[in-house]
This record gives C-alpha cells, sequence and structure tokens, in this order.
C-alpha cells in the first residue's frame, strides 16, 4: 500500500499545533518598522466586562446622588492626580502613567466592543451575544505587530491566563483573523469550556515524550525532502529553519522557563500576589524579559461553579458571585485589590529591571459604565467614555489626556477613538498605522485608521 504523503503527516506527526503551525508562527517576515518607536515590547492588560471610569480614575465627587461614587479620592505623588481611594499602592506610581479619560465609541455591547478595542475596526456582522472567532476576523494588534516582527525562538505573541471566551465560544478579535495561524498568539490555555482548542499550546500531548517528538521530526523531515526542491515563496527551502527553531521550542525545557514561577523568590511572589492575577502580572514581566513582545493579559474569574465571569462587569446582583452590589464586586478580591497591588508590583519590577522604558503598559477595557449607579449598587454598560492607561516605552508619565463632562458620561475635551488608541500602541512600537497587511485575497488594508497621541511621548 502506498501511503500518501497528506496521511504519514496525519499519522506520525499529530503534534497538533505545536508541529504543524508553530514553525509557521516564528516564520514572520523580517519587514521593517517605519517610524522609531522606543519600545520594544507591549503588556496589554484588559479589564473584561468594562471597568468604571468614575469609580477609579476619572472620579466625579461633584457628581450628584446616584451618581457619585462610595469611594472617596485620594492624592497621588503626582500633584493634581487623584484616584480611587480603594488603590493606594497605585497612588505611588501616577508618576509612571498617563491617564486617557476621554476614550469613546458608541457600543454598549461587550462583543463588538472587545472587537474595536481589539482590532480597530467596525464588525456589524458578529453575533451578540454570541461572536466565535473567525479566519475572516480583522486580527488582533498584538497579531499584526508579530507580522512585522523579526523572526525570533521565541513566540512573539502569547495571551494569558486564557483569551476571552465561555459557553463554547472564543471572541472574535482575539487572534490573528486574515493573517492565518502562524500570527495567532500562543494561548496557554484555552477559553473555559470553548469547543476551540488554545492557538500554539507550548507543551505538547501528554503522550508524545522527547523520544518520540525527536523521531517524527525526522520522519516529517525525510517524507518532505522531496518537496522542497519544488517549494517556492513562502514555503520555500528556509521552511527548515522555522521547523528547527519550533521544535528548539517544544523540545527544550529553557524555552518554557519563563512560564515557571517557582523561580522567583517568595518575597516576590508575595509582592505580586499569590492569586492568579499577582501571577499573570508576574508573568508579564517574566515573558517580556524571555523575548516575548506582546502579551494579553485578560482579566476574568473563574467562579466555584466552574462559569467565567468577567468581573469588571459591575452591574452588581450576579447570582455567580453572591448577589453582592457592583461596588461590594470593585472591592472584593478578583477587581481592584489585585489590580492595585499586581499592577504597582509591574511597573516597579520593570522600572527596577530596566524594562520600563522599552516595554509598553496599557490597561483598557472595552467600555466604561454609565454615571447612573442602577438598583443593585451598579453601573451598566456605557460605550462613549472610558478611561485607559499607558506606561513605559516612550510615554511621559503623571499626565492626564482629555476630559469628561461633571458626570463622566461624555468626552469634552481631546476625544480619543479606539483607533487612535491602537496607532499609539504601533506608534510607541515603531510602526505606522498606515503601514499595510493583506489578507487572504492579497488585498491590502491599513493597520488602523487613527492619529496616534504623540503628545503623550517624551
Amino acid at each position: 500500500m502506498v501511503l500518501h504523503r497528506r496521511d504519514a503527516m496525519v499519522r506520525l506527526g499529530s503534534l497538533g499545533a505545536v508541529g504543524l503551525t508553530l514553525p509557521q508562527l516564528l516564520r514572520a517576515e523580517d519587514r521593517p518598522m517605519r517610524w522609531p518607536g522606543q519600545a520594544k515590547a507591549c503588556i496589554n492588560i484588559f479589564l473584561w466586562g468594562g471597568p468604571p471610569q468614575q469609580d477609579t480614575w476619572d472620579m466625579k465627587p461633584d457628581a450628584p446622588s446616584g451618581m457619585r461614587s462610595e469611594f472617596g479620592m485620594i492624592d497621588t505623588v503626582v500633584p493634581g492626580i487623584r484616584i480611587c481611594d480603594q488603590m493606594p499602592r497605585l497612588a505611588q506610581h501616577t508618576d509612571k502613567i498617563a491617564f486617557i479619560r476621554s476614550l469613546t465609541h458608541p457600543s454598549n455591547n461587550h462583543e463588538p466592543s472587545v472587537y474595536r478595542m481589539m482590532t480597530g475596526r467596525v464588525n456589524n456582522s458578529l453575533v451578540v451575544p454570541r461572536n466565535a472567532r473567525s479566519r475572516s476576523d480583522f486580527p488582533n494588534f498584538g497579531s499584526v505587530l508579530a507580522s512585522f516582527l523579526p523572526t525570533s525562538e521565541t513566540p512573539p505573541f502569547v495571551t494569558i491566563p486564557r483569551p476571552i471566551g465561555h459557553d463554547g465560544v472564543t471572541y472574535s478579535g482575539t487572534h490573528a483573523g486574515f493573517l492565518g495561524p502562524k500570527f495567532d498568539p500562543l494561548e496557554r490555555a484555552a477559553a473555559k469550556n470553548s469547543r476551540e482548542p488554545e492557538t500554539h499550546p507550548l507543551t505538547p500531548q501528554p503522550d508524545l515524550d522527547q523520544t518520540r517528538i525527536q523521531a517524527r521530526h525526522g520522519l516529517l523531515r525525510l517524507l518532505e525532502r522531496q518537496d522542497h526542491q519544488l517549494q517556492k515563496g513562502e514555503l520555500g527551502a528556509d521552511f527548515d529553519l522555522y521547523r528547527d527553531r519550533a521544535m528548539r521550542m517544544i523540545s527544550s525545557s529553557a524555552a518554557r522557563a519563563a512560564f515557571n514561577l517557582d523561580a522567583e523568590s517568595p518575597r516576590t511572589r508575595d509582592r505580586y500576589g499569590r492569586n492568579e492575577y499577582g501571577e499573570c502580572f508576574l508573568l508579564c514581566r517574566r515573558l517580556v524579559e524571555a523575548g516575548v513582545r506582546i502579551v494579553c493579559f485578560v482579566w476574568m474569574y473563574i467562579t466555584k461553579s466552574g462559569t467565567v465571569s468577567n468581573v469588571w462587569d459591575t452591574h452588581g446582583g450576579t447570582a455567580a458571585l453572591g448577589g453582592i452590589s457592583g461596588f461590594a464586586m470593585l472591592k472584593a478580591d478578583y477587581c481592584i485589590p489585585p489590580l492595585d497591588q499586581g499592577l504597582s508590583a509591574l511597573l516597579d519590577d520593570l522600572k527596577d529591571r530596566g524594562l520600563l522604558e522599552s516595554t509598553l503598559v496599557t490597561v483598557c477595557g472595552e467600555f466604561g459604565r454609565t454615571p447612573k449607579i442602577n438598583s443593585t449598587g451598579g453601573r451598566e454598560h456605557w460605550g462613549p467614555a472610558q478611561t485607559v492607561l499607558l506606561a513605559g516605552g516612550g510615554i511621559r508619565g503623571g499626565q492626564i489626556y482629555g476630559k469628561t463632562d461633571k458626570i463622566g458620561a461624555y468626552p469634552t475635551e481631546n476625544p480619543v477613538t479606539p483607533e487612535d488608541w491602537l496607532a499609539t500602541i504601533y506608534y510607541a512600537l515603531g510602526l505606522s498605522p498606515q503601514a499595510e497587511i493583506h489578507d487572504r485575497e492579497g488585498r491590502p488594508h491599513r493597520l488602523v485608521d487613527g492619529q496616534p497621541l504623540t503628545m503623550l511621548f517624551g
């Protein structure tokens, strides 16, 4: 019987995403950056659910009752910048942070808002309340950046602890879309209960020991050797280089060392916090140190029943969270306290290690919250205004950009769109928003139709 080459690869090379798509991931084109950005890496902390600007970084103490936050305000190390009194640690780091208080878009739904914040595109075809990602999606900004980076043995883009998703769906806007699997993020784990597996898992399947991996590697090279004489362009003779790099990644313990938090001292672990959020903040630093260029930390909470909760969605009254108020949610051990501790530790640690100026740290959600407090002591979805944060990567800290009205409902000065936000991230990493990528049909697309906030740098 003649064994078809494709069948042989399936039977003998069942490494899944690790063995077959990881070489493609490493094969990013060496296209030059266009602007001399200072940042070499980006850590994006995505507060899934939508944090309330009026209860965190854009408080309105003069707002009327029913809109005014239950929290007080505290001074920070920067005169004139005051933030929520639930964040005393972060108050000591505002000299590193630029607060953009005027980010705005019209959507009050999670799915299209997540998509726009992560891609800079409006997609009216998204199915609400469920929208599974597909290869027709515009790519996540991390995948866009990865497509312009030089090749490396380290994956360029990593998502931790898992991508946005629930109830069998992983959200659109969280992977490379039409750029293809080679620029998907490495995902430490799949979305909870998702029907879609994680992309580019770093750990081989349990039944694949190192001997079998190396044996399969040799067989695959033998089977494809005859084809290499005919391969041109994207699958040309240099394909072996990328397979070899992929094999080194999955067979070397050093390639996975960044995920080993036990290598850190107990003091450092305590400093970040002994919880998933603290560990993710610490992992962000370790991944950047290991050479990862884009890390997306998605904030979520897995309830005792195993369901996913986007806990910054502080309506209040959520049964799975005990029916507590929205303000009680913000004070719980899955919202403001670990953010205050972990983000402060990250900024401190990056600065102490000489990494802050070369690492752009961003904090955002998909939207803000309504000025009016609802009957369950929370706030509803609100796209017209949110506050987002930038630090490091050439950003001048200790500044506020933009302004909202007296109840935090609408921008009154310097409105910023999600496209401007992403253009600023591209600018920080040296990439012009006017650069182009191409879809599966070869059609060109500008990275984003926004203007970078260049005044925040320097």
